[in-house]
């Protein structure tokens, strides 16, 4: 139990780093950038909370994907920003790297089983996070339409 904290607390600290990274990256003001490297760290911690509890790839996504688009409208309304201020560097943790590089590289040895399966996974995380994102968006948009009624 102690050394699966231990891979948490790590994976969560790799998460800020590498939203750091990013929001270095792209010149992101120091203002913004705590703000920013909280999102991909509390969004990180979301999806490490629901892929134990739910099985799959992508609903764990999916939720983690619909708090950063949360997290970053309630930021850009806080801080008079715009959203991808925000939502970009607190996605980043959730971008498939390793399966998109391990079905790229298996598709080059030309081992189609992995590659596929790789691929899958790939596809399901990146249409979570855009359907997770796009429902956020889509209330989001609704409730400023119903607010300016």
């Amino acid at each position: 139990m102690v050394s699966e904290m231990k891979i948490y607390v790590i994976q969560i600290i790799a998460a800020g780093v590498g939203t750091l990274g990013f929001g270095l990256l792209f010149n992101l003001r120091t203002k913004h950038l705590v703000t920013a490297v909280l999102g991909g760290i509390f969004t990180w911690a979301v999806y490490l909370l629901f892929a134990g509890q739910i099985e799959g790839i992508f609903y764990p996504t999916l939720i983690a994907s619909a708090f950063a688009a949360l997290y970053s409208e309630l930021m850009a309304r806080k801080f008079k920003a715009p959203v991808p201020l925000y939502l970009l560097p607190s996605v980043i943790p959730l971008i498939p790297g390793g399966s998109l590089y391990y079905a790229m590289s298996y598709s080059v040895e030309k081992n189609w089983q992995l590659s596929g399966e790789y691929g899958l996974a790939t596809l399901q995380y990146a249409l979570a996070i855009a359907v997770g994102m796009s429902v956020v968006w889509a209330a989001a948009d609704m409730i400023k339409r119903g607010v300016r009624k």
